[in-house]
C-alpha cells in the first residue's frame, strides 16, 4: 500500500520576538526599572504597570517609567539606563520563563524542518544571555538584537526581519510577537505574522493587525499550517 505523505509545513522560518513572546520577562524587567526609579528616588511601578512599557529596548522602557514617575532630562536617563541594564544583567533569568506550551511548540517545528530565530529589539547580549541561562540558544538559527545593526533599524523597521531571513538562508518566513513593533516590522517585510494574546501588548492585540492572534502556544502550529 503506498503510504501518503504529510503536506509539507507551509514556512521555512519562523521568527520570534523575545520579551512577551516567547518568554514571561515580566517580573525580571520590572525589577530592573524599579532599581533605576528607587537609585533615582522614584516612586517604584508595579508589574502591570511596567508591563506595557516592554517591547521597544530597556531605554525606551525605562523612559517610559521615568515619565510615570515625572519625567527625566536624556542624560539623567543615559545614567539610570546603565544601572537598569547592570542590574538586570545580574538578575537576568530569575524569574523569566518561557510561557507554557512555548518549548514543545518549538520541539514541533523543528521536527518538520523549521529553521527558528529570535528576533528582538533587547540588546543581543542580553538577549543571549538569557536565552544561555534557560540552556535555550542551540534551539536557534539565528538570534538577533536591536543593536545588531545600529540605530533606527530596530522594529519597526524591517531590516532586522530581512537579516533573520538572510541567516536562515532563505525561504517563506512567518512572524511571531506580541506587539505593534512586531506586527509592523514583519508588515514591513512582507511576511505573515501571529500575535500572542497573554504577552506584552502596547494595545488591544485584535487592534494589532496582524494575520492571527493565538491565546496559548498549542493554536501555534495549527494557525501557522492555516495561514500558509
Amino acid at each position: 500500500m503506498t503510504e501518503i505523505s504529510r503536506p509539507r509545513f507551509p514556512f521555512d522560518i519562523v521568527g520570534f520576538d523575545l520579551d512577551g513572546t516567547l518568554l514571561d520577562t515580566t517580573a525580571d524587567l520590572a525589577a530592573a526599572v524599579n532599581h533605576a526609579l528607587a537609585s533615582a528616588g522614584r516612586a517604584t511601578l508595579t508589574i502591570d504597570q511596567v508591563r506595557p512599557m516592554v517591547g521597544g529596548g530597556g531605554r525606551h522602557m525605562l523612559a517610559q517609567g521615568m515619565a510615570a514617575t515625572g519625567g527625566c532630562t536624556d542624560d539623567e536617563l543615559d545614567a539610570l539606563l546603565q544601572r537598569l541594564l547592570a542590574y538586570y544583567e545580574e538578575h537576568i533569568a530569575d524569574l523569566t520563563r518561557p510561557f507554557p506550551g512555548a518549548l514543545a511548540a518549538l520541539d514541533r517545528l523543528a521536527e518538520v524542518g523549521v529553521k527558528l530565530a529570535i528576533v528582538t529589539n533587547k540588546r543581543e547580549r542580553l538577549a543571549r544571555l538569557v536565552l544561555g541561562q534557560l540552556r535555550l540558544t542551540g534551539r536557534f538559527a539565528t538570534i538577533i538584537g536591536g543593536d545588531r545593526l545600529g540605530d533606527g533599524r530596530g522594529k519597526p523597521a524591517r531590516d532586522l526581519i530581512d537579516l533573520m531571513i538572510e541567516e536562515c538562508g532563505g525561504g517563506r518566513a512567518a512572524f511571531v510577537g506580541d506587539t505593534v513593533y512586531d506586527v509592523e516590522a514583519a508588515r514591513n517585510a512582507g511576511i505573515s505574522v501571529v500575535t500572542f494574546n497573554p504577552g506584552f501588548p502596547d494595545m488591544p492585540t485584535g487592534d494589532l493587525g496582524a494575520d492571527a492572534v493565538i491565546d496559548h502556544y498549542d493554536a501555534l502550529i495549527p494557525t501557522l499550517e492555516r495561514l500558509g
